[in-house]
């Protein structure tokens, strides 16, 4: 009786070693299947960890000196379609910070960006950097990657303070012919722009913003028909210094609005200024009767 025991305990013990050896789990963790586990992966264990039996490509053992990759603190690299790892990006579309205006400030001494530095990477940046991109040679990608912000560097200078928050964001526009005789308060839609010629040279600009779509600002060719130095609307009772009233109430005038918010507001249909130092120096030169062309 004993030894049937014995035997039988034999028997018993070899059964659970073949079931274990097939991956059943008597723990009940398992899922029934009686499909075996699948093998630890490659980078299991502690990063680092030099593997001493994964072949590699060539179906050879690896150095004693492989190891396995470790990920950075920020993430694997990115990959293109092709599953190349591309360059580290350092700017792009959506930042906004310091950098940025430099990154603008550099371009635009480059004569790649035509407006004054935001400190926002848009799309104007984006195309900007396509463009030095191409001339360098690089990746059009519209993104800053260490290659080309290196090249960027040893391509201009350190942009001056002037050069990083100048007082005028906008580049002039090509005047309308209208503007080219006489003298003249010639505003581009198009550019943003007030710029004050007298035959056809540019005496003085200044950003400017327009009336929104229910308000706009009209077009054509007018005059000045008058002006104050100190005015409030009588519709919407805000101030409208240096005011030069130009068509049926749509004035020429500095507006503090402007000044703070900058394109995030409108007006009611005038022309606002926001450099009230310009405007003034402008109010003194400008005289009833001198033409106004409003164009795109």
């Amino acid at each position: 009786m004993k030894r049937s025991s014995a035997v039988i305990r034999r028997v018993v013990l070899a059964a659970v070693a073949v079931a274990l050896a097939a991956g059943c789990t008597p723990d009940g963790s398992g899922t029934g299947t009686g499909t075996p586990a699948a093998p630890p992966s490659a980078s299991a264990g502690t990063p680092g960890a030099t593997p001493t039996d994964a072949p590699t490509s060539d179906g050879k053992p690896p150095s004693p000196s492989a190891t396995f990759p470790t990920e950075s603190p920020s993430g694997p690299a990115s990959a293109d379609p092709s599953g190349t790892p591309s360059a580290k990006r350092l700017l792009g579309d959506g930042d906004e910070n310091e950098q940025v205006r430099e990154l603008q400030a550099r371009l635009r001494q480059l004569d790649f960006f035509d407006r004054a530095p935001t400190g926002f990477y848009g799309t104007m940046t984006a195309g900007a950097v396509k463009k030095f991109q191409a001339r360098r040679g690089l990746p059009e990608t519209g993104t800053v990657d260490e290659a080309t912000w290196s090249q960027l560097l040893s391509a201009s200078r350190k942009p001056t303070a002037d050069e990083l928050k100048p007082a005028t964001t906008n580049k002039l526009d090509t005047p309308d012919p209208r503007c080219m005789t006489g003298r003249v308060l010639c505003i581009s839609k198009e550019s943003r722009t007030l710029a004050w010629m007298i035959d056809g040279r540019v005496v003085s600009s200044m950003d400017v913003r327009f009336g929104s779509e229910n308000t706009p600002t009209r077009e054509g060719l007018f005059k000045v028909e008058w002006k104050a130095r100190e005015w409030t609307s009588t519709i919407y009772h805000t101030p409208m210094p240096y005011a030069m009233f130009f068509s049926r109430g749509q004035a020429v005038h500095y507006s503090a609005d402007f000044a703070a918010r900058g394109y995030a507001g409108a007006s009611h249909g005038c022309v606002n200024v926001r450099d009230r130092a310009k405007l003034s120096a402008l109010f003194d030169q400008v005289k009833p009767g001198d033409k106004v062309v409003v164009h795109w």
